[in-house]
């Protein structure tokens, strides 16, 4: 593992180091999804467990804790993520958690993408023993808002009685998707969305195609970006804007046949995106997502109304909140796009 960050980040490690000297028992960094705060916090925990850090704070990947951080081996480190998460890296056996968790994927057929009460459960054993190196130990719990409610309520067990020199730190890509008494019991640390010039020039060391055009239709986030851009994906996206541009129950009909074999969420987010660029058009004539399809996006604003299609909008983030349990991924998105296009009747 590197111990380079992003060029958006350098600040943000520069304050982190503050609290050092009065170290919170639990950290929850936050920010826009595709910024790369996960790597900023590996970072971060890293560093915490380095014996002879720099004098900025990063860690100096030459002691033993470096190394063993660098394999997923520190014995007084735990990550706890979904299950899915480590299947699509390609890891296994990382804690105890995760060891303690596959049960429960062999019992329901397909990986988690929730952390589950097992998971947290199992850093019992891990927070009562002493330190293997007689200094902290860290728990890097991410996506905070994959813990499912039992999961997140043994957690807060944790963070209201916290074990001496233990560490949390935390993740979230949405603050309004935790607990409140889990926000009440962590520093909250926020990262912030890298600018236009910095996330552009970035890309370009990437050698990434129609960058900008990419960078828009992921709200500015580089690392979405730069994935989305790079995916199979893309001409999934493409056709589906272009169906969109022409709303109808057939079409709507045909796009959910297709769209039923893709994650729902990510569908529900493109259509949340197009929605707000109309909206957003409509109101002031800005599209921020996806301005390849102006022409497109400006005919429909002109043709909508205003009430109908914020209830649309609305109803459409009721979805998300459930796009990734749906009975029927068909039908969940045939209701979603009829409503879609009954606003252009």
């Amino acid at each position: 593992m590197s111990n380079s960050l992003f060029p958006w980040h350098q600040s943000a490690w520069a304050q982190l180091q503050s609290l050092r000297l009065r170290m919170p028992h639990a950290i929850l960094l936050h920010g826009a999804e595709g910024t790369g705060k996960t790597l900023f916090a590996e970072q971060f925990a890293q560093s915490l467990l380095c014996e002879t850090p720099k004098s900025d704070g990063r860690a100096c990947m030459e002691c033993a804790s470096c190394g063993w951080f660098s394999q997923y081996s520190h014995p007084d480190y735990r990550r706890v993520r979904p299950e899915l998460l480590d299947e699509e890296d390609g890891v296994a056996g990382e804690s105890d958690a995760i060891e303690s968790d596959k049960k429960t994927a062999k019992a329901s057929k397909a990986p988690s993408k929730e952390i589950v009460i097992n998971q947290v459960r199992a850093l019992a054993d891990f927070m009562n023993i002493s330190t293997h190196r007689q200094g902290r130990r860290v728990v890097l719990l991410y996506p905070a808002e994959a813990l499912n409610v039992p999961a997140a309520n043994a957690l807060l067990k944790s963070l209201e009685e916290p074990n001496a020199n233990t560490v949390f730190v935390l993740v979230s890509n949405s603050l309004d998707r935790l607990l409140p008494t889990i926000l009440s019991r962590c520093h909250k640390f926020p990262l912030g969305m890298p600018s236009r010039e910095q996330s552009l020039a970035w890309l370009a060391t990437q050698k990434l195609s129609d960058a900008d055009m990419w960078l828009a239709q992921q709200g500015g986030a580089p690392l979405a970006a730069l994935a989305m851009g790079q995916s199979d994906v893309r001409t999934d996206l493409d056709e589906f804007l272009r169906q969109l541009s022409k709303p109808g129950v057939e079409v709507s009909l045909k796009i959910a046949e297709k769209m039923q074999k893709m994650d729902v969420a990510t569908t529900v987010s493109w259509l949340q995106r197009w929605l707000y660029d109309i909206f957003s058009y409509k109101q002031s004539g800005i599209i921020r997502y996806y301005p390849r399809y102006h022409k497109e996006l400006a005919a429909l604003a002109m043709r909508v109304d205003v009430y109908a299609l914020l209830a649309v909008v609305v109803s459409v983030g009721e979805r998300q909140a459930i796009a990734s349990h749906p009975l029927s991924a068909k039908l969940f998105i045939e209701d979603m796009l009829l409503d879609y296009s009954a606003l252009f009747r």
